[in-house]
């Protein structure tokens, strides 16, 4: 991956977690529609949803579980091919960290996400 089409990844990326955390639905949207391909498939371990509709549905589960809460990016964006990845924390309005996971992303050749298969928690030691 070129570092312009990474610097560009890293700012869909950005709009994806703003906008899971976007309570006003209009705004949401907007960064969903920038970050995500239409057909979409958003999978995290207690829920999942295919389209711009059933993520933003997704962000609303979340907000309603975690009100005020935003996501921040935690790591730098690693891709090759069409695929990336980068960690990411769910902060509280003090700065308390509620939730940290990984994400695992595939791009459409528009530059839009295709799929996020995102992991909760930090990766353990080797057994």
């Amino acid at each position: 991956m070129t570092e312009l089409a990474l610097a560009e990844l890293t700012t869909t990326i950005d709009a994806h977690l703003a906008a899971y955390a976007e309570p006003d639905v209009d705004r949401r949207r907007a960064l969903l529609e920038s970050a995500w391909s239409p057909d979409g498939v958003l999978v995290d371990p207690p829920m999942d949803g295919a389209g711009l509709d059933a993520i933003s549905d997704l962000a609303d589960a979340v907000l309603q579980h975690y009100p005020d809460h935003r996501f921040e990016r935690t790591s730098a964006v690693d891709a090759h091919h069409d695929v990336g990845r980068y960690a990411w924390a769910l902060v509280a309005p003090g700065g308390e960290v509620a939730v940290t996971g990984l994400d695992v992303v595939q791009v459409g050749a528009d530059g839009r996400l295709r799929s996020i298969h995102g992991f909760f928690g930090e990766l353990g030691p080797r057994d």
